[in-house]
């Protein structure tokens, strides 16, 4: 079982950037992504990356402002996020998938003021 470990989130303005980062137990065999969950609304798609880091896939709501990432060696897959905007308010979760398994963090919030 792997288990996982969001960092990163805060209160930020719109326009900020942040940096999020997922640290598991142990995933290189895995394919991570991040998901996110607004008040009210389900879980919405952010950004995958794949097992060794060579194909990523973005939400349609955040491509263009987002980069994911992975250091294996850390056993930790980022998110960074630049001009944010109020509607990116939200808990960020990553998912680690490894057929037909998947683990799910706690979360960490994100809340962009305007």
């Amino acid at each position: 079982q792997v288990q996982l470990v969001e960092s990163g989130g805060g209160l930020v303005q719109a326009g900020d950037s942040l940096r999020l980062s997922c640290v598991a137990s142990a995933f290189s065999n895995y394919a991570v992504g991040w998901f996110r969950q607004a008040p009210g609304k389900g879980r919405e798609f952010v950004a995958a990356i794949t097992r060794a880091g060579t194909r990523t896939a973005y939400g349609n709501s955040v491509k263009g402002r987002v980069t994911i990432s992975r250091d294996n060696a850390k056993n930790t897959v980022y998110l960074q996020m630049n001009s944010l905007k109020v509607e990116d308010t939200a808990v960020y979760y990553c998912r680690a998938d490894l057929f037909p398994y998947a683990y799910w963090g706690q979360g960490t919030q994100v809340t962009v003021s305007s």
